[in-house]
């Protein structure tokens, strides 16, 4: 009889454990989930993939890469949202198409180029001091040729693809405009990684991101 009471106490005390584990866990899926929105709602990048790894297509991908990020730049040195500067790129689509068009023809390349607009998948990167989860974004993809060769990956609101990863330092102009789209949570979870608890927290946040990239 003690026998069979104990196993039912243990039952029940295992019963406890697993719809406490349940609750953490969707708990911090929830907090994954608003958070990641919150940062993708934020950034707008720029996808850049080469025709091959041959050396001369990575190249040809950079100076494709610079002629965009000049031009875009240019268009959008007063704006202020990711919003404002999808429509901004939305409306320039054709201009960015030319632009690559033309820095690949200069280059003695006939190879196609594919503009798009859209949201798409991005792993983990660090922009200097500043790092972006996996997740999906809203970005400029740019397809040169078979578009089989390695990624450029940036960010173009806010302006992130000239910072210096050497120095591991983004200008504070670009940090002021990122701390000012992003909740203070979401803001000290890309920009302070290195604080033990906030780390814990972006690796949560990489966990569930990385497990919904794989389930798409």
């Amino acid at each position: 009889m003690k026998k069979v009471f104990k196993n039912s106490k243990l039952k029940r005390f295992l019963g406890l454990i697993v719809l406490f584990s349940i609750y953490v866990f969707i708990c911090a899926f929830s907090y994954a989930n608003a958070v990641s929105t919150n940062i993708a709602d934020s950034v707008f990048r720029l996808h850049v993939i080469a025709n091959s790894d041959t050396e001369e297509d990575q190249n040809l991908k950079y100076l494709v890469r610079d002629a965009l990020i000049e031009y875009m730049n240019s268009i959008s040195n007063k704006c202020i949202s990711r919003k404002e500067a999808i429509s901004i790129a939305e409306s320039h689509k054709d201009d960015f198409y030319k632009i690559a068009n033309q820095v690949i023809r200069d280059n003695g390349y006939n190879y196609d180029v594919n503009i798009n607009i859209g949201n798409f998948a991005f792993p983990t990167k660090n922009y200097g001091d500043i790092s972006l989860p996996a997740g999906y974004y809203d970005a400029l993809r740019v397809e040169i040729g078979n578009a089989n060769g390695q990624n450029w990956w940036c960010v173009m609101f806010p302006p992130l693809c000239f910072v210096d990863i050497s120095s591991g330092i983004v200008p504070e102009d670009s940090k002021e405009t990122i701390k000012n789209s992003l909740p203070n949570e979401e803001y000290n979870l890309v920009s302070n990684t290195q604080n033990a608890d906030v780390k814990f927290k972006f690796k949560l946040l990489e966990f569930f991101q990385n497990i919904k990239l794989a389930n798409n």
